[in-house]
């Protein structure tokens, strides 16, 4: 599974930290993330980009 966050939509809303945090957390006031979590976090990384105001998350297959 493949996670990419536009940075440059994202207003750091936290939803996605709240939905997985396995995968997205803060660090100050930036957003980090695994950007190839393991494939049982697909549910939670779904969740995350489902629960983000400007859907600045895209979870899609692996390359």
């Amino acid at each position: 599974m493949q996670i990419t966050v536009d940075l440059d939509l994202c207003e750091s809303h936290g939803s996605c930290v709240f939905a997985a945090p396995g995968i997205f957390s803060f660090d100050d006031d930036y957003l980090l993330y695994e950007p190839a979590p393991d494939d049982g976090l697909r549910g939670a990384a779904e969740k995350a980009a489902a629960s983000c105001p400007v859907r600045a998350i895209t979870v899609a297959a692996a390359p």
